[in-house]
């Protein structure tokens, strides 16, 4: 197992090209910018390897016999998806939910590429070899794999291949017997400036000319011609760890990749110039709903984590036994219990594929899909609420405690019952961290569009709910009755979901 001292070594002045504030970062593992970040993937590392967690976070490698993360593990049934939901769950619990692109996401898109050799079945074989060859060495060395698989927002109304400029979206720029070469751009590299690799695809539909991008591709983050442009760091702008406990520790960055010529072995090309495929392995295959089941694993913590957090400040403030408060409370409690249960949904109606993969219920999955915007919105409104103004007259920063004069007044009156204002202020702290603050504000952007836009996941919701079976209950509602009343009874038939 690797260790989190070894990923950081691995990562600490690898030549990758990280670019922010102007400037080129040359260790990400000292930068302000990404400094905690890589310690708390670091952590998640540690808490894998730790004998004491085995049972839980491991299984065995079919090709070593060592013990490998379960966020690799290709599910083979109801009780895999159990215990790799299991494991999932008490990782995601190492950020509160707050790291939505740590190691154990893409190791579920290969995973689920892997175990689909029928959908690689109509390409070269070679392909396929290579997609198992790289998914071992993710899951035996334990590798941080990031994915950029949408391309920037230029011009929308036009195909890749139809931009101003051809190379604006990451493709292929040409190719020679040891590799291809890709140019061009593509987003959205969360965690990127920090992981071992980059998955490069396309998520986004493609058409016919649109070959030279429908590509899915492994390349080093510190490969050459890779440049990472991150957004402005919410951890840099951290005054303090105790006055942003979780922008300082979470904020895993987004970035803009650019390919500026880079070359690819073909070891480490999965799909090549095939519009088809590049859809398929995202949707035929069991990828899309290994990574979004891990996706709203994680989800589902935040959102328990969000409930646990309202009510400490509730009983913080001696409001807990008021009746309305404890209304509020159980609607927001019923909120992370709606998630918590689609996702158990998920194993409970899971489907196995024809290459023996166990899918988490579809349509329970998509319909998370479709009401997170809605669902987290509202965990956030009812927080707001329920704290009030308590999250806005808090001191300035944690400095205002080494002032005697200050900490007196800050004592005296931002306290509560048995909270001295130490305590107090370090909790609302982390209220407005997780819902007020420039961290706060991004993550409600991203949970809106976790997904994809709202078309696009009710359009998942469409194709994956039971149509059917809702119809077949109208068509016997119809059969009961007529013009002459109630119609002879119909023969009993199963209608129970399958």
């Amino acid at each position: 197992m690797r260790s989190g001292n070894e990923y950081l070594q691995s990562i600490k002045n690898d030549g990758r090209q990280v670019y922010i504030d102007a400037v080129c970062v040359s260790d990400v593992t000292e930068h302000p910018a990404f400094k905690e970040a890589t310690r708390s993937i670091a952590r998640l590392f540690d808490v894998t390897a730790d004998p004491a967690n085995r049972e839980l976070l491991t299984y065995t490698s079919p090709k070593t016999g060592e013990p490998v993360n379960r966020a690799y593990m290709i599910p083979r049934s109801s009780e895999d998806l159990t215990l790799r939901r299991k494991a999932l769950w008490r990782l995601s619990e190492e950020s509160f939910g707050f790291m939505g692109r740590t190691p154990e996401h893409v190791a579920a898109f290969f995973a689920a590429f892997a175990g689909a050799p029928s959908t690689w079945a109509r390409t070269d074989r070679k392909y396929y070899d290579n997609v198992v060859a790289f998914y071992e060495r993710m899951r035996d060395e334990s590798l941080y794999v990031a994915y950029t698989i949408v391309p920037p927002q230029i011009d929308r109304s036009k195909p890749a291949h139809k931009q101003e400029d051809p190379t604006l979206y990451a493709g292929v720029v040409g190719e020679n017997a040891d590799g291809i070469i890709i140019k061009g751009a593509q987003m959205l590299g969360t965690g990127a400036a920090i992981a071992d690799y980059i998955h490069l695809s396309c998520i986004h539909p493609l058409q016919p000319g649109d070959e030279n991008y429908a590509i899915s591709v492994a390349i080093p983050c510190n490969a050459p011609g890779v440049k990472i442009y991150s957004r402005r760091s919410y951890a840099e702008g951290a005054t303090s760890m105790f006055d942003y406990p979780l922008a300082s520790r979470f904020d895993e960055t987004d970035s803009l990749l650019v390919y500026e010529n880079v070359f690819v072995p073909w070891e480490h090309v999965f799909i090549y110039k095939d519009v088809a495929l590049t859809r398929a392995s995202f949707f035929e295959t069991s990828a899309h709903l290994l990574g979004n089941n891990q996706a709203q694993i994680r989800f589902a913590v935040k959102l328990k984590f969000l409930t646990g957090l309202v009510r400490s400040v509730a009983e913080t403030t001696g409001s807990i036994n008021l009746p309305p408060v404890q209304s509020a409370l159980g609607d927001i409690a019923a909120l992370a219990a709606l998630v918590e249960a689609l996702v158990l949904a998920q194993e409970a109606h899971c489907k196995i594929d024809a290459d023996g993969v166990a899918r988490p219920g579809a349509q329970e999955q998509y319909a998370q899909m479709v009401l997170q915007p809605e669902l987290h919105n509202r965990m956030i409104a009812a927080i707001r609420d329920l704290v009030g103004g308590g999250v806005i007259q808090l001191p300035s920063s944690v400095a205002d405690f080494a002032n005697p004069a200050m900490a007196a007044d800050i004592e005296r009156y931002i306290q509560s019952p048995g909270t001295p204002a130490h305590d107090r202020v370090k909790l609302m702290k982390l209220v407005w961290d997780a819902i007020g603050s420039e961290f706060a504000g991004r993550h409600a952007q991203y949970e809106m569009f976790y997904a994809g836009a709202p078309f696009v996941t009710k359009g998942h919701m469409y194709r994956n709910y039971d149509f059917a079976g809702a119809k077949e209950l109208v068509q016997r509602a119809l059969a009961g009755y007529d013009t002459a009343g109630r119609a002879p009874d119909q023969p009993a038939r199963e209608l129970a979901p399958s």
